[in-house]
């Protein structure tokens, strides 16, 4: 079932290439994405056995990452069916098959237990979220393509010699070469200790790169910027989460150790706060809303490795805002992209009062604003929450104290373009624009935002256990 779990999206594609019409070929993503979420839920509860060989297993890391890449999918495909029928000016040909292979790649990428077949499957989305970010076929969208293909593949080729050191650190200790997790836990207080410390330095600098931590973010800005709002959402809350994941595997790597996990998570608080410190400086009076939300994305990331450096109830913590804040970035590029459309324009300049011209999507951006700021009752809350009381539980004052002001600077940051972009009137001399706000292109943002209220007032039981099992695979004790 997990096979036919990666290559039904890809049976999809297939679908999506024949389909000559661009104005039912949309169709054809959530007709795959439906039933790819009612797969993920059954299998997130029924999950089978390892496949023979162990390298296919959907363990509670692995669910996490999947129910939350295959609910931002979902919401994403049914948006892209309203929004490309704005857009039939350009074939969307190579955007449906482009999203479908990628979801295949992410799901692949939730299962693997081969650290190998791991960064192939990255390495996948890499490749083929590049067209995508070029949908507008302008001189800035192929300027941002490019940048995000020339750092990203950098960094994968980092965590490439990494996975290297990796193998060769099993060599020189006379063991079998593998990069099979179980085995290589089992193994790693026998490995070669100096091979092993490279290895670790060189997989989180690669995939930190591809995560986005500062300084290694430098392609988000103009990557999300340029994007279409759904390819956005599925950049910072579906490949970002791929990213975190493969760091996920390489931190249990760093536990069996023994003697790495200290420097791995001190390098993880380090590189943590240095992207909460870059978001804030660069979110302030920021013009450009799209820009705005991938330094919020630098930012978010520099939560996540914030929770997972401080280990212990945090991890609890940085799993739940895994999920959190993939599905709040969704509701905030999707809400963003309906804006950009209407207006022409992702500049404060122009953009004012947009919840006079467009009541639901600017509603929908300020209730995401609030949400994405870690403000109750919504989820991101809980997950913030719990990282930096855990901050301060363990004595760790520097770090929460310093998290709690760089989340201040960006709430007072965000806030200075976000608020003057949804209050007020439009300009009067503004074009008129056929752009409204329809059922398909609000509907599905508003049903995530509901979902993310309904966690932050009401998490389900059966979510909470899944956090907890997870977070008892990184050794943690919520």
């Amino acid at each position: 079932m997990l096979y036919l779990f990666v290559l039904l999206p890809l049976l999809g594609a297939f679908v999506a290439w024949i389909v000559p019409d661009n104005r039912y070929r949309p169709l054809v993503l959530p007709a795959v994405a439906i039933p790819h979420l009612l797969m993920a839920f059954y299998l997130a509860g029924n999950a089978p056995p390892p496949s023979p060989g162990g390298w296919i297993w959907l363990d509670p890391l692995g669910k996490i990452v999947l129910l939350c890449i295959s609910m931002l999918f979902t919401v994403c495909a049914v948006y892209s069916v309203g929004y490309l029928a704005y857009r039939q000016e350009r074939s969307n040909r190579v955007l449906c098959i482009g999203l479908l292979t990628c979801l295949s790649a992410m799901t692949l990428a939730t299962m693997c237990q081969h650290l190998g077949l791991l960064w192939v499957a990255v390495e996948t989305t890499t490749v083929t979220m590049a067209p995508l970010i070029y949908f507008n076929r302008n001189a800035r969208s192929i300027e941002a393509t490019w940048k995000y293909l020339l750092i990203c593949s950098v960094g994968i080729a980092l965590a490439l010699l990494g996975l290297l050191f990796l193998a060769y650190s099993t060599h020189v200790a006379h063991l079998e070469a593998t990069l099979l997790l179980s085995s290589l836990k089992a193994s790693a207080k026998d490995l070669n200790q100096g091979w092993l410390h490279a290895a670790f330095i060189f997989l989180l600098v690669g995939y930190g790169s591809k995560m986005g931590l500062a300084p290694l973010h430098t392609w988000k800005p103009d990557a999300y910027g340029e994007a279409p709002g759904l390819v956005g959402a599925l950049l910072a809350g579906g490949l970002v989460n791929c990213a975190f994941l493969a760091i996920l595997r390489v931190y249990q790597l760093c536990l069996s150790s023994g003697k790495e996990i200290v420097f791995f998570q001190n390098a993880l608080i380090s590189l943590g706060l240095i992207s909460m410190a870059f978001a804030a400086v660069f979110m302030a009076k920021q013009a450009d809303f799209k820009r705005m939300l991938a330094y919020s994305s630098v930012e978010h990331v520099g939560i996540l490795a914030i929770g997972l450096g401080l280990g212990k109830g945090a991890l609890f913590g940085a799993l739940f805002h895994l999920m959190n804040n993939g599905l709040t970035k969704g509701v905030l590029f999707l809400s963003s992209g309906n804006i950009h459309r209407s207006y022409g324009s992702k500049t404060t300049d122009l953009v004012r009062g947009a919840l006079t011209r467009l009541p639901w999507s600017g509603g929908l951006f300020l209730a995401g604003f609030i949400a994405i700021t870690g403000s109750p009752p919504f989820s991101p809350f809980i997950s913030e929450y719990t990282i930096v009381s855990s901050a301060f539980i363990e004595g760790r004052y520097l770090v929460g104290g310093l998290f709690l002001v760089f989340l201040s600077i960006v709430f007072i940051g965000m806030a200075l373009t976000v608020l003057p972009l949804v209050m007020g009137t439009p300009p009067a001399d503004l074009e008129k624009s056929e752009y409204r706000d329809r059922l398909l292109t609000v509907g599905p943002p508003f049903v995530m935002m509901l979902i993310i209220l309904f966690l932050g007032v009401w998490p389900p039981d059966a979510l909470l256990q899944l956090l907890r099992e997870g977070a008892a695979l990184l050794e943690a004790r919520p």
